[in-house]
C-alpha cells in the first residue's frame, strides 16, 4: 500500500501550479490539483489576458482618429460595452477550457474544491475528503490590496470587478500609479471615460526609470488623462448611482465609479501554513522560500505570487517549471530572477529590462546613458501629438549593456527579443555592429553613438 495518496498535492490551478502539475506528471508522478474558482488563476481570469484584450479593443478608436491623415474617411462609428465583455468572457472560458485539458491529458488530477494543511503531509478538501501528499506546493497567487480601509471603502472596486461592470462609466476615479493602475487608466480613456488618477508618490511608475516615469505621465495627460500626484483618497460618499472622491488635499471628484489599484497581496489567508509549520517571509508577507522555491518545511513548496518575489505570469510559470524539474525530473533548476523583462500595457506601452539609471549609478562607478526621444514615423502622417522614448544604460568600464528602457508603440514586443542581448551579456559595441532594420522605432537602439549622458563616480580619498 502507497504511503501517500498523491505524490504532488499542488493547491492553486493558477499558471505556475498548472505547469508544476503538468510536469512533474510527464515524470510519471501521482498529481492533484485543487483549485476552488476557475482554472487558470489571475492571468487568465482576470489579469493579464482579458486586461490585454481590453487594451487592444481600447486602441480602436485612437486608429480611426489617425487615419484620416492616410487618406481614409470613416464614418460615424459606435462602440458597446456589453459586447466587448461578453465576447472577453468567450476567450476566457475557451482558454479555462484549455488550461484544464492540459492538465487532465498530463495525468493529473484536479479537483473543483478548497484545500487546507492539516499538516505537513495531509490536505482536508473542502468536500471533507482528507488527501496525503508526499510533496505539496503552493500557488494560490495574490489578490488586491485596498491597503488602509478608508470610510466609504465599500464603494471601491478592484481590478477584478472591472472586467466584469454591466457599464463604461462615463468618469472614474482610479488610486495607483502602478502597472494595474495605469493599464485600466488607459483602458478607460481609450473607450471613451473621463479618468482621473490619483497617486500617493510625487510620480507614477515607482521603480521604473525616471526617464520612463517622466515621459509616461506627460504622453498620458496629453491623452487627456489627469494625474494627481501627492494625494489619497481619504474617503468615498455614494450618492445614487454616483459617488464623490474625496482626497487628502481637500478637494474632491465626481465619478460614476471608483477603482483602487495600489498593490497585491499574497493569498496566505486561512491556507493553513501556521498549522503545517510554514513560514511567512516578514518583509514582504509572502511565503518565505530559499532559491530552490522551498519553504520552511522540507516538502512544502511554494512558487508565483503567493512568495511575493517577482509578481509576474512567465516567473511563476518558470519557477512551477523548475520546481518539478529539480524534484521529480531529478534535474535541480534554479531560477534565475535577475534581468526579467517586464511590460507595462498603459498607454503609450512600456517596456523595460535590466538596471535603471539610478540603480546603475548606485552599483557601477562609470555609466554612460543613451537615449533618444523622437516622434515615430506614424505620427508625422496621423498628426498626433506623440513620442517615443528609447534608453540603454551601460556599464563605461566594460561596455557591457545594463538595462534598456522603451515607452512607445510595440515596447514590449522590442523589449522581449532585447532582453535576450541583455541577459547574455553583450555590449553597447555588439549593439552598435549589428545592422539598423529600417523604416522602425528599433532601429534606434543600434544607431545611437553618443551617449546623452556620462556619470563617473570619483574614488574616494
Amino acid at each position: 500500500m502507497a504511503e501517500f495518496d498523491v505524490d504532488l498535492f499542488v493547491i492553486g490551478g493558477g499558471s505556475g501550479g498548472v505547469r508544476a502539475a503538468r510536469i512533474a506528471a510527464n515524470y510519471g508522478a501521482k498529481v492533484m490539483v485543487a483549485e476552488e474558482y476557475r482554472m487558470g488563476g489571475t492571468c487568465v481570469i482576470r489579469g493579464c489576458v482579458p486586461k490585454k484584450l481590453f487594451v487592444i479593443g481600447s486602441h480602436v478608436h485612437q486608429e480611426i482618429e489617425d487615419a484620416a491623415g492616410f487618406g481614409w474617411s470613416i464614418g460615424q462609428v459606435s462602440f458597446d460595452w456589453a459586447t466587448l465583455v461578453a465576447n472577453k468572457d468567450k476567450e476566457i472560458a475557451r482558454l479555462e477550457a484549455a488550461y484544464t485539458t492540459n492538465v487532465e491529458k498530463s495525468g493529473a488530477k484536479i479537483v473543483k474544491t478548497r484545500a487546507v494543511l492539516e499538516d505537513a503531509h495531509t490536505l482536508r478538501l473542502a468536500t471533507g475528503e482528507k488527501v496525503t501528499a508526499k510533496y505539496i506546493l503552493i500557488a494560490t497567487g495574490g489578490a488586491p490590496n485596498h491597503g488602509p480601509i478608508v470610510p466609504g471603502i465599500e464603494h471601491v472596486m478592484s481590478s477584478n470587478e472591472a472586467f466584469h461592470l454591466n457599464e463604461l462609466p462615463k468618469r472614474i476615479v482610479i488610486q495607483g500609479g502602478g502597472y494595474i493602475a495605469l493599464e485600466f487608466a488607459g483602458i478607460f480613456a481609450g473607450y471613451g471615460s473621463d479618468v482621473t488618477v490619483v497617486y500617493r508618490g510625487d510620480n507614477i511608475l515607482r521603480g521604473f526609470d525616471e526617464d520612463v516615469r517622466k515621459h509616461v505621465r506627460a504622453e498620458m495627460e496629453k491623452r487627456g488623462i489627469t494625474i494627481i500626484t501627492g494625494c489619497t483618497v481619504a474617503k468615498v460618499d455614494r450618492h445614487g448611482k454616483d459617488y464623490t472622491t474625496h482626497l487628502s488635499s481637500g478637494s474632491s471628484i465626481a465619478s460614476d465609479q471608483v477603482m483602487f489599484a495600489i498593490g497585491r497581496h499574497p493569498n496566505v489567508a486561512n491556507l493553513g501554513l501556521e498549522t503545517a509549520g510554514v513560514a511567512i517571509n516578514p518583509a514582504n508577507g509572502g511565503i518565505q522560500v530559499d532559491g530552490w522555491s522551498k519553504t520552511s518545511v522540507d516538502n512544502i513548496y511554494a512558487v508565483g505570487d503567493v512568495t511575493h518575489r517577482t509578481n509576474l505570469t512567465p516567473v511563476a510559470i518558470r519557477e512551477g517549471h523548475a520546481f518539478a524539474d529539480t524534484v521529480f525530473g531529478k534535474r535541480p533548476v534554479q531560477v534565475d530572477h535577475a534581468t526579467i523583462p517586464t511590460a507595462v500595457f498603459s498607454q503609450p506601452e512600456v517596456g523595460t529590462v535590466g538596471l535603471t539609471e539610478e540603480e546603475a549609478r548606485a552599483q557601477y562607478s562609470h555609466v554612460d546613458i543613451y537615449k533618444t526621444d523622437f516622434r515615430p514615423i506614424k505620427a508625422t502622417m496621423s498628426g498626433r501629438d506623440t513620442r517615443v522614448l528609447m534608453k540603454l544604460v551601460v556599464d563605461g568600464a566594460s561596455d557591457r549593456v545594463l538595462g534598456c528602457h522603451i515607452v512607445g508603440d510595440c515596447a514590449a514586443e522590442i523589449t522581449q527579443a532585447v532582453a535576450i542581448a541583455v541577459k547574455m551579456k553583450a555590449t553597447k559595441a555588439d549593439f552598435d555592429a549589428t545592422v539598423a532594420l529600417h523604416p522602425t522605432a528599433s532601429e534606434e537602439l543600434v544607431t545611437m553613438r553618443t551617449p546623452s549622458a556620462r556619470h563617473v563616480r570619483q574614488a574616494a580619498e
